[in-house]
């Protein structure tokens, strides 16, 4: 696939087709992805908590906090969850260069593989930690950083064109498109 294509296709997505999974042996591709890539200093921080159990997807769930630029829509309804989670975790025993960089970078490598392997995901950020860290039973040694959401997409993410000025929320339309003001090019160009 051409690669801007790739960068088009891997949107932000917050609702999924529920009923299509997502198997531990792609969890463990997307982690071979992010394996690969450049760590600050080498130091090599991350670890992750791959989620695809029914038990475990619920509890995550339960944690996390969806979409605040939409606030007439908390989050996915059950049918629309996702298939997967990769927790992304900082393992606090280990040198701390540039772990949040170093997550920034492994979870854009996971999404673009995803989005090769027909998902998509989304990161989240706001996650009740200590509630996570419980349904999941992670060691204290481990610091949650984000979550990653994966499914295969049920709805659709348009990119829109935006000028300096413009407002750059995303929002839905009433045919529940979602869409996403970007910047134009010569707008970044200093």
């Amino acid at each position: 696939m051409d690669f801007l294509k790739l960068l088009e296709k891997n949107r932000t997505y917050r609702k999924f087709d529920q009923q299509r999974s997502l198997s531990e042996e792609k969890l463990l591709q997307l982690i071979e992805y992010a394996r690969r890539c450049a760590s600050g200093g080498n130091a090599q921080p991350l670890r992750y908590r791959l989620v695809h159990q029914s038990d475990e997807l619920a509890a995550t769930f339960s944690t996390l906090k969806w979409a605040a630029a939409l606030p007439d829509w908390e989050r996915p309804e059950e049918g629309e969850r996702p298939a997967a989670y990769i927790v992304i975790l900082k393992d606090t025993q280990t040198k701390d260069l540039a772990s949040l960089t170093d997550a920034g970078i492994a979870m854009q490598s996971i999404l673009l593989g995803a989005s090769d392997m027909g998902y998509g995901g989304c990161i989240i950020a706001s996650v009740d930690k200590d509630k996570l860290r419980k349904n999941l039973n992670i060691p204290e040694r481990y610091e949650i950083l984000f979550v990653v959401a994966l499914g295969v997409p049920a709805e659709r993410v348009q990119l829109e064109e935006a000028a300096f000025g413009d407002k750059l929320d995303y929002y839905r339309d009433s045919d529940e498109v979602h869409h996403v003001p970007k910047l134009r090019l010569d707008e970044l160009i200093v």
